[in-house]
Formats: C-alpha cells, structure tokens, sequence
C-alpha cells in the first residue's frame, strides 16, 4: 500500500501505461459518453492526497475526486467508522425508519450550520439532489414561482439543478424545456441583481435566490466582501430565500467550515455534499427549522442519508474539528504565496491567483485573453509530470487538494505546476496550441486588469463562453 510519507510522485513509463490502455480500451465500449474525462488516468488505489494507478505510476492528488475526499483517500479512520457500520446496518431508509448515525448526523449539522436560528436537516445523495431538494422547499415555503441565481453557477445536472446553472451551453443543450421562472444575474453584483427585481422578476413573487459562497466550476471566483451580506439583505426585503450552495466550498475546503463564515453571512437554506462523507453518497440541506415547515410526503428519499454514508460523515467532522480545518488554513496560505510567486514570474501568461484555504484557482491568459487550450494544455503537462490538477471556468487552473496534504507536497505541486506552466509555455509561443475560438468574440470585461474572466462584472458581462475544453464541477 501507498505509504504516508512517500510525498513525491514516481513515473514509471509513458501514460497511460499498458494496463491502463487495456481498461480505457474495455471503458470506451460500454460507459457513457457523456463523462468529461481529463487524462487517461485508471486508478487503482489511493491514500492521504497520494493515488496509484494500474501500472504503478504515483501521483501527487490536487483534485480529492472533485473537491471530496477532504480528510485524505481511504482515511483509516473513516475506513473503520464505513466497515463498522457495513457489518451492523446498511439499509433501512430514513424516509420510514429510525436509525442513529442519521440522528447524529442531522443534530451536529444543525449546530454548526451558521446563523442562531434552529435548524433541520433532510438529507439527500448528492449535490444537485440537495439543490433540488432547497428550490422545492424555497417554492413551498414561500408559495412563490420565481428564483435569482447566476452567470458562471453550477448547481448539478438534473432538471431543477441544471435550470439554476448557468455555466456551459454544453450542459443545457438538448434538454430544453428547462424549469420556467428562474433568471440569472452577474455574479458578485448585486446590481445586476437588483435590476432583475427593477424589471423581469417581481420581488413579490421571488421565492429564493440560490448563490454559492464561492463559484466552483465558474472559476473559483471569490465574491467582493460585500456580495453575500448584499444577497442577505435583499432576501430580507422581498422575503424570499437565502440558498447558499456549499457543496464545493464547504465541509472545511476553504479553512472555515462553511464558507459564507468568510463574509460573514448566515443562509435560510445551506446546501452540503462532496466532502460530507470523504466520497460516499451524501448531500444534504440545512434549513432555518421556521423554512423547513413542510408536511409528511412532500419530498422524501430512499437512499438519501444511508447509516454507512453518515457514519463516514460524523468522522469526517470529527476529523475536521481535531486538525484539518487548521490545516487548511496553514496549507491554503503556502499554496497561495507560492502561486503568487509564480504568477510574478510569469505576468504574462498567469492572469490571477484566488481563493480561500485550498480552494484555489490560477487563472492563465494569452495576449491578455482567456486560452482554455493553454490551461488545458497545463493540467496535461502536470499529469505527465505526477499531480493531477482540474479545470474550472474558462482559463482556469483549480487546486483543490484534500485537506490531510502536507507541506511537502504543497512545496512538490508548485515544482511541478511550475515545470508544467513552462513547458505549456514553450509550446504556446512554438504556435503548437491551437487559439481559442469563440464565434460571438472576446467575452466583455476582459479589459479589467484584475478582474475574473467569469465573473461577469456588474451590467458588463456575458454568460461564460463557449470556448471548448476541460469542463468539470
């Protein structure tokens, strides 16, 4: 098994490796083909923020399946409290039955969840199962139709989800209608938000508006300061629902628990999953118990808040609560003075480093225009080289690391980022990159020096482009 303290990446022959072609081979004839794949990794088995693939190659993980495995793959606190708990009781469905770790669960949930107000809890299997779940309770609570989110938002893939996104034509396409009354504005602008209200989106009728604390697949855009208490106040003038999505940044990714912590927010709905349970299926919404008011039958669900998924999750916030949370923040510091350093070597081609705690995006341009195939082109340079790196956004790097990653392997990712920026550099000025295209031309904003390519700047910004490349959330 993968050791602890082997913290460099090992390469032992050109990727993929022959085993790992046999099962790409066998994949490509029976999966989907609507998975957005990276690179051609097959993974074998994984421990701390190291992965082994079928062939032996080691990798340095910055990725936590997607933001999950927050306290470290097969965490052997985790694994013990999983099989424990296999060996007493899988199934019995919350929605009829009792049973502890669901309890137990739901009462520390609702505890720590910001905000004074009691709370309850209704748990669910994923992330856009979760968002389902709030936009249902929002509409029923309130008794109201329409819904606010935002351009660069990703909320899931279901219908009440993918009608809230607002990220990638690719994900809407051919699935029209989508759910009706739900407009979007510019993230972090409040004006955009209120010129809804001026003219398309009666407050009256406004039953929610649904934001996330920080924006994941958008591009790991942290908000300006006063975003969020801005989107907390509107709330309380139209009486309609604060729904805060923390499916990305919260479980302790960004350093607090609960990122609306930073800006100092308390949602009427938070929206949790991925790292809940350290990559078993596990969402859940948070409500103010006063929101939470709907009767018996409304909404329920088989398998959501299973015994084995919310015994890993009491762990995983023990885990948190004892070291990881600490650790984030002295991680997420590193990892950010080193990008930064990086990005004043290289001016022009790094456009933006942001985030809180490791959450953390480096945003690359060529000419001082946003270059997905460059950043892709980085992300591949970085897999050949060990780390595994994520897309999000349209030219941004995401670094999202799991929360147990030491200082060593904060110091070996931005070695290797920094061969692989180099290198993908080489190749971009050689004319080896393909140029972006884009057929309705450069996405306004870009004229701003420090400003997000998604982050849609208030009343001056299209929705994300339609640049091809890596898509992921």
């Amino acid at each position: 098994m993968i050791a602890l303290h082997r913290d460099a990446p090992r390469i032992v022959g050109p990727l993929p490796g022959p085993e790992a072609r046999a099962w790409l081979h066998r994949d490509d004839s029976v999966m989907s083909p609507s998975y957005t794949r990276t690179y051609p990794l097959v993974v074998k088995r994984g421990l701390g923020a190291m992965i082994e693939d079928v062939d032996g190659n080691r990798f340095l993980d910055f990725t936590a399946g997607i933001a999950v495995t927050n306290v470290g793959h097969c965490h052997p606190r985790v694994t013990r409290a999983i099989r424990q708990q296999a060996g007493e009781l899988v199934h019995m469905s919350g929605t009829d039955f009792y049973y502890l770790p669901q309890i137990q669960l739901a009462e520390r949930l609702a505890k720590l969840a910001p905000g004074d107000e009691p709370k309850r809890v209704f748990f669910t299997n994923s992330g856009a199962e979760a968002n389902e779940a709030a936009l249902k309770l929002a509409r029923y609570h309130t008794r109201r139709a329409r819904v606010i989110a935002f351009f660069g938002a990703f909320h899931g893939r279901t219908y009440g989800a993918l009608s809230l996104s607002g990220s990638k034509p690719t994900q809407r396409r051919g699935f029209a209608p989508l759910v009706p009354d739900i407009h979007h504005a510019g993230y972090g602008c409040l004006e955009s938000v209120k010129r809804l209200l001026r003219t398309v989106c009666p407050p009256e009728d406004l039953a929610a508006i649904f934001v996330e604390a920080i924006q994941g697949e958008g591009g790991y855009i942290v908000p300006p300061p006063d975003f969020l208490p801005g989107i907390r106040r509107l709330c309380d003038q139209t009486g309609a629902i604060m729904v805060v999505d923390e499916v990305q940044s919260g479980m302790g990714r960004t350093g607090k628990l609960f990122a609306q912590e930073h800006f100092g927010v308390a949602a009427d709905i938070t929206c949790v999953a991925k790292g809940i349970a350290n990559g078993l299926p596990l969402g859940a919404i948070i409500a103010k118990a006063s929101i939470m008011n709907w009767v018996p039958g409304s909404h329920a669900s088989t398998f959501g808040g299973n015994p084995v998924a919310c015994a890993a999750a009491n762990v995983v916030l023990d885990l948190l609560e004892e070291k990881y949370l600490a650790n984030t923040r002295r991680r997420g510091r590193q990892l950010m003075k080193g990008l930064s350093a990086l990005a004043a070597k290289h001016p022009e081609t790094i456009h933006q480093i942001r985030g809180k705690g490791l959450m953390v995006g480096m945003e690359v341009r060529h000419l001082g225009q946003p270059h997905p195939g460059f950043r892709d082109r980085i992300i591949d340079l970085a897999f050949e080289r060990g780390l595994l790196l994520l897309p999000c956004g349209t030219s941004t790097v995401r670094f999202c690391p799991p929360l147990c990653v030491n200082q060593r392997q904060v110091e070996t990712a931005l070695e290797l980022t920094a061969a692989a920026l180099e290198a993908a550099e080489v190749e971009l000025h050689a004319g080896r990159i393909p140029a972006p295209y884009d057929p309705f031309g450069p996405e306004l904003g870009h004229h701003q020096a420090n400003t997000p390519t998604n982050s849609h700047a208030c009343l001056t910004t299209s929705p994300t482009s339609t640049y091809p490349g890596h898509s992921h959330s």
